[in-house]
């Protein structure tokens, strides 16, 4: 299972109706969601996961502008490599209009 969530670190608060899309690695669209009012994407309902990389894309533009923010980033894209397909890997994302961090979380 792959999850993520996005916490607004310039408001202190989850960041709702993010679009998120998750690729393979040949850059194929697999996924695409929404997170929700507390900022996640619980899971993104793929049936099966192969060993390898992927990659999230993060489209921050919307959000930003919906807060009347510029942002300097309008798009973090984070790739990540899946050894186990058993194991849940989540991917939390922290923002701010000129900035954004990752880490693998649990």
């Amino acid at each position: 299972m792959i999850s993520t969530h996005i916490l607004d670190t310039h408001l202190g608060k989850p960041a709702h109706d993010v679009v998120v899309q998750l690729f393979d690695a040949n850059n194929q669209l697999l996924a695409e969601s929404k997170t929700n009012a507390d900022g996640r994407i619980s899971d993104f309902h793929l049936n099966e996961y192969q060993m390898g990389n992927y990659s999230l894309a993060f489209y921050t533009a919307a959000y930003f502008q919906g807060l009347g923010l510029p942002t300097f980033f309008p798009k973090a894209v984070i790739h990540f490599s899946i050894a186990d397909t058993a194991q849940h890997y989540h991917i939390p994302l922290l923002i701010s209009p000129f900035a954004y961090s990752t880490y693998r979380g649990s």
